[in-house]
């Protein structure tokens, strides 16, 4: 067995052009501790390229786990190969369609699901189209039925298995203003989680969802950029972002995928059917 390996998160926040989320992470950017915690574990993650999903990625990967990374985006996939120096296993996966997740999952037999994958709508009811709220159903939930389905046979063949499902904070947590869409299939996706959990708690399958608060990221920093365009100020739509978080900064990526790292993990072996909310206190006002 390999020993610890000390590991320096978020201690590099160069190359960003305009006012980092960093700049509000106050104490943020420790050294962490890293062994096997995830060895002889084979693990799925879905929207692999970025974000959470890719931080979650190589925190398993650096925790021994055989990691299969799968992305509609290729060329990012690409990236994170050579940042884990081919340690992770990439591979294109579209999860709004049946067959590419059957063979994906067939290929990686994984003991661990991490259904990752989801879009933010912005807009109320009224602002909502019957095509948003669709593709948002499709994407946000109904992927995680496929991915879900197609994995679960195996792991109950093989005695057991760890599924975590990304919801958010907001939804069945609480309530954000134009998140009408996002909100509702992120509520869903607890629904979808709490009800895999008791069918299968007597077999070993365990079923858990996290539920983060704003989260930095390139999809974050769109929406951020795109709030700035209508106030004419990108420092003014980050504070806005920011403001509503209590700690007064988002999460980092990194700060997730170590909560991905214990739940894929023997150290969650008595979790299962959570909401697992890690948002920076924003649901304890």
């Amino acid at each position: 067995m390999k020993g610890p390996v000390w590991l320096c998160v978020g201690c590099d926040f160069s190359g960003y052009g305009q006012t980092h989320p960093a700049a509000f992470l106050s104490g943020w950017g420790k050294i962490y501790v890293t062994g096997q915690r995830l060895a002889d574990k084979r693990v799925l993650v879905t929207a692999a390229a970025q974000g959470i999903g890719r931080a979650s990625a190589l925190a398993m990967a650096r925790e021994g786990a055989t990691v299969f990374a799968t992305d509609v985006n290729t060329d990012l996939l690409e990236t994170l190969k050579n940042e884990s120096d081919g340690a992770i296993e990439i591979a294109k996966l579209d999860v709004r369609d049946d067959a590419s997740v059957k063979s994906h999952v067939e290929r990686a037999r994984p003991d661990v699901l991490f259904n990752c994958a989801g879009f933010v709508h912005h807009g109320t009811i009224l602002d909502a189209t019957d095509d948003e709220i669709d593709f948002a159903m499709d994407l946000n939930l109904r992927s995680m039925v496929r991915t879900i389905r197609a994995a679960l046979p195996g792991m109950l063949v093989r005695g057991g298995g760890s599924i975590i499902n990304m919801s958010s904070a907001v939804g069945s947590v609480i309530g954000a203003p134009n998140r009408f869409v996002y909100g509702t299939t992120k509520a869903a996706v607890v629904g979808l989680t709490k009800s895999v959990a008791v069918d299968y708690v007597t077999q070993g399958i365990r079923c858990n969802c996290i539920c983060p608060g704003t989260v930095e990221s390139p999809s974050w920093h769109d929406r951020v950029k795109a709030l700035g365009e209508k106030l004419g100020s990108y420092d003014e739509a980050l504070q806005q972002f920011v403001s509503r978080q209590p700690m007064g900064r988002v999460a980092a990526p990194e700060e997730i995928a170590a909560l991905v790292v214990y739940l894929a993990s023997d150290e969650s072996a008595f979790t299962t059917g959570h909401t697992h909310i890690i948002d920076g206190g924003w649901s304890g006002q």
